[in-house]
């Protein structure tokens, strides 16, 4: 059993669903469980509806209709007669999308968009898998949403592993290609539930781990896991082998190529993963396993922008020790600050976090009433594995250092 997740740049239109295939009838596709994401930018264009949901009901069915033209033109390039039930299944979606939109009562903006977003992936993997059924290559669509169980944690939900084992386990048949989405899960009330973003290749961890499978390949547009982020960096490098330790450190620092929660599941039953090119999926990309030194050995850039950067200081001079301690991370915990570096001295405690879920401002005002308080907007996180002089020269030049942290493998600047 191998489980191979596709993400949306690999399906962002018409050539993307074609090669696809393409990739599948080279690699092979034998008991074989494909993830998918939402196709090109779709996320991001159900956020905009989600924006105009609740700013401005005025533009919302525009915002839609650009969704739903944008997948009507990766419908009439892929399939030769418009009367396919697939335009259908299509347009379903979109009235219950607007259904939804339309009998919503929660004010709640995170169950709001775990019920929106999700169905960029319900579409996308319905027209990949009437598509792939057209050109013969005869397959299993699965709803995710009856198969990965979570709370109700919405945006970022966590698995409950008991309830999924057990759905999955009983429901799975091995035997045919199956296709399903990635990103989404339910919870007890069967709500849509969204494992944050980037979520797809997590869920293909939960399936391997679930299905005890042999592999997981990620097919992303790169040839692998790079040093580097080559959009920030230049002249990234392809590594070769990273261990599963490796990669979860570079995971939680923030790489982008591998989700944060996707290792630790592959590792516990020692499922190796691949990240290889769709371009090329003859190469033999990144293999991420047990026992697996780093090759080549060289420093790992990681960059993390637009964090918040928060300093503080006692106001009457006294310790900042475990009792201020712990009311700051209580505090950080329930406005949902996503923690990346902290440093604290006898008087002083600085904290970088992501401000996911826009409670900057409410947690401020609660930490003044304590504390002296900084704040630095829009500041860059970079860290750097295995690092060299030379390699924090490269990302200091021409920055104003805010915070440095430096520990044997690893240092942390937060720049300015």
């Amino acid at each position: 059993m191998q489980v191979f997740k596709f993400g949306g740049a690999s399906v962002k239109d018409a050539n993307g669903v074609k090669n696809l295939a393409e990739v599948l009838q080279k690699t092979g596709y034998k008991n074989t469980l494909i993830v998918v994401s939402a196709m090109g930018k779709t996320t991001n264009a159900m956020e905009l509806v989600l924006k105009n949901y609740f700013n401005n009901k005025a533009q919302l069915q525009s915002s839609i209709q650009e969704v739903k033209k944008f997948h009507n033109q990766i419908l009439l390039d892929l399939f030769e007669n418009e009367n396919h039930p697939v335009f259908k299944k299509i347009s379903l979606f979109f009235d219950e999308l607007n259904s939804f939109l339309k009998t919503n009562k929660s004010p709640d903006y995170n169950f709001i968009y775990d019920q929106t977003v999700g169905f960029g992936e319900l579409i996308s993997t319905t027209i990949i898998s009437e598509y792939l059924n057209i050109i013969g290559i005869k397959n299993n669509w699965i709803d995710v949403r009856n198969h990965i169980k979570t709370d109700n944690y919405y945006r970022r939900a966590h698995v409950n592993w008991d309830d999924t084992q057990h759905l999955i386990t009983a429901q799975f048949n091995k035997n045919v290609l199956n296709i399903t989405q990635g990103f989404l899960g339910s919870d007890a009330n069967n709500f849509t539930t969204t494992l944050g973003r980037e979520g797809s290749d997590y869920t293909a961890a939960i399936y391997a781990y679930c299905l005890n499978a042999e592999s997981v390949t990620i097919w992303k547009d790169v040839p692998g896991v790079l040093n580097a982020d080559p959009r920030y960096f230049e002249n990234a490098q392809l590594l070769n082998k990273i261990s599963y330790r490796e990669a979860i450190e570079l995971a939680f620092y923030g790489a982008s190529v591998i989700h944060p929660k996707t290792l630790q599941p592959l590792q516990r039953k020692e499922i190796p993963l691949y990240v290889k090119s769709f371009l090329n999926p003859e190469q033999d990309g990144t293999m991420v396993g047990k026992d697996t030194t780093l090759e080549p050995m060289i420093p790992c850039f990681i960059v993390k922008k637009n964090q918040v950067l928060i300093s503080l200081s006692s106001l009457d001079f006294s310790y900042i020790v475990e009792d201020n301690i712990s009311d700051i991370f209580k505090l950080l915990h329930q406005y949902k600050m996503k923690v990346d570096v902290i440093q604290n001295s006898a008087i002083s405690f600085s904290v970088c976090v992501d401000n996911i879920y826009n409670n900057l401002e409410e947690l401020l005002h609660h930490l003044k009433a304590k504390f002296k308080v900084t704040c630095n907007k829009n500041v860059s996180l970079y860290t750097i594995r295995h690092y060299t002089d030379g390699a924090i020269k490269q990302i200091e030049t021409g920055k104003t250092v805010l915070l440095k942290q430096l520990t044997q493998e690893t240092i942390q600047v937060v720049t300015k």
